[in-house]
């Protein structure tokens, strides 16, 4: 995307987040923000930075002031490092952040639960609900056992995670139908897109998918119960 067209999509996005105070990107913050699409930021993950960024501050109270976009910029590139992390394009360059706090397992359990309460809160189809329910009772289980899981008994909890981690995304598939599929795989293609000429095929086509993944993760408000390396 063209890096004016770029930050006013940015500019208008705030301006919805603010209840319609426009607070125009010009000057210094324009070439911040347009650094943001030069180094192939997806316009999805600058939304949701601002989004993390907003939430954090209407949480301490009544707003004193409108959010400036250069408020968000912390948490916009934190998200894109974990993005191109995600995706596998963070070797193209040089590598993201090494210094990672991670959290433990049980905090980690917790904060999946709740975000998978919130999606149950969506109501979807019965059976997806049906899924994301089972799915909440065993983190319940596990949340226990979690705060002394040690040795071969953490690694098995980890690799339970994560294979309840892929069946949720494959329940996830079975929600969108062939419109949505479509709209999300040219959502992961462009955010891709920066990127592509210097990935070799493979790894082009690793990147896709763990795009569209991401992608149809937000479009049903899932966590990923992976845990980090």
């Amino acid at each position: 995307m063209d890096p004016a067209e770029y930050c006013r999509a940015v500019e208008a996005y705030l301006c919805r987040k603010n209840e319609g105070h426009l607070i125009r990107i010009v000057g210094p913050v324009f070439e911040k923000v347009a650094g943001w699409a030069e180094q192939g930021v997806p316009l999805a993950v600058a939304f949701k930075g601002i989004d993390v960024y907003c939430v954090r501050y209407y949480s301490k109270g009544p707003r004193r002031r409108p959010v400036r976009v250069e408020f968000c910029e912390a948490d916009v590139l934190e998200l894109f490092d974990g993005w191109r992390r995600s995706v596998g394009v963070s070797a193209l360059d040089g590598g993201g952040t090494n210094d990672r706090t991670h959290e433990s397992l049980p905090a980690h359990i917790d904060r999946a639960i709740a975000r998978l309460t919130a999606a149950r809160a969506r109501g979807r189809s019965p059976g997806f609900d049906a899924r994301l329910d089972e799915v909440v009772r065993e983190l319940d289980r596990h949340k226990v056992s979690a705060k002394h899981a040690r040795g071969e008994a953490r690694t098995a909890l980890i690799d339970r995670l994560s294979a309840l981690d892929r069946e949720l995304l494959e329940a996830a598939r079975n929600e969108v139908d062939e419109r949505q599929r479509q709209e999300l795989r040219a959502q992961a293609d462009a955010e891709i897109a920066p990127f592509a000429s210097r990935m070799p095929p493979d790894a082009k086509t690793t990147a896709l998918d763990a795009a569209f993944e991401r992608l149809l993760r937000d479009f049903a408000a899932l966590p990923s119960l992976r845990v980090e390396p």
